[in-house]
């Protein structure tokens, strides 16, 4: 079941490469930082970093930017609002927001991969509303409920 996803590389990343799975079997297409010059993001700093493509989803898919683990174990190198969404009706460039949660600064080189962007189909929903619903074991039981750590 593949999704046709139309793609436009801006002009400001013609030497940059499309977002490419890294593996055969990985889920995420990486999506690389079209800056033009290096980036460097302090601890607890953050910074809006664009990857120089646009897309266009069908109307029955999302695109998910979520942070790469490499990143995020080496150097604290995460994204806030993960994963971020992309609507089948958004035209611009896609830009990823980057924090380091490390204890160093981190340095961001142009064309480095730095999200991955996983392409999802959605279901159509239609809500009904109840007056109750079915019971569970867990019922209304919230955060750290299931038990764990």
């Amino acid at each position: 079941m593949n999704a046709e996803v139309r793609i436009r590389r801006l002009p400001e990343a013609a030497d940059l490469p499309l977002p490419e799975r890294a593996t055969e079997h990985s889920a995420g297409f990486d999506l690389r930082a079209r800056v033009d010059a290096d980036v460097t993001l302090e601890p607890g700093r953050r910074r809006l970093v664009p990857t120089g493509i646009a897309i266009a989803l069908p109307t029955d898919c999302e695109a998910q930017i979520r942070p790469r683990s490499g990143l995020a174990i080496r150097h604290g190198l995460t994204l806030l609002n993960s994963p971020g969404t992309i609507d089948s009706d958004y035209r611009g460039e896609i830009k990823v927001i980057l924090v380091n949660l490390g204890q160093e600064p981190v340095t961001i080189q142009r064309g480095e991969r730095i999200a991955q962007l996983v392409v999802q189909r959605l279901p159509s929903v239609d809500w009904l509303e109840v007056d109750e619903l079915s019971e569970t074991d867990r019922g209304a039981g919230g955060f750290g409920h299931t038990g764990g750590q």
